[in-house]
């Protein structure tokens, strides 16, 4: 799998341009947690809703579309977006100038919670499996 997603992580890459890291994510807007009585599907609704993302119609965060399931985030040297893992379609992308910085968020979860912050001060939370995961991206990012 690590190979399948190393090969979708470098596809769709402008000649020239250099892959620094990526990492499986999932966007906190569209993440699915196990709810199976009204207190499980309204915390659901919660996580997707509040904290993850903020900045008005217009924003960075705001251009992100709906996606479902786990995706790659990965940074270049000249773009930060995300990508299907399994061919490498990219799913949302932005200039790498546009990405401010990582933050690490506290782990509510069983999965690692961190913000992406835009140079509008729009930001998006994603999860991640790895708590390195998110200490990669800040190294890259800052």
């Amino acid at each position: 799998m690590s190979v399948l997603r190393e090969r979708s992580a470098l596809s769709h890459l402008a000649p020239g341009e250099q892959l620094l890291g990526y990492g499986s994510v999932v966007p906190a807007k569209s993440a699915k947690g196990v709810g199976v009585n009204i207190g499980g599907a309204l915390a659901n609704q919660l996580v997707n809703t509040v904290g993850a993302q903020s900045g008005g119609a217009g924003s960075i965060a705001a251009g992100m579309p709906r996606t479902s399931g786990a995706l790659l985030l990965r940074v270049t040297d000249q773009r930060v977006g995300l990508v299907k893992p399994l061919d490498g379609t990219p799913v949302w992308e932005v200039p790498r100038a546009w990405v401010t910085r990582v933050e690490r968020r506290p782990r509510t979860q069983l999965m690692a919670r961190f913000r992406l912050h835009y140079a509008d001060g729009s930001w998006l939370a994603f999860l991640t499996m790895r708590r390195r995961t998110v200490e990669q991206f800040r190294s890259l990012i800052g």
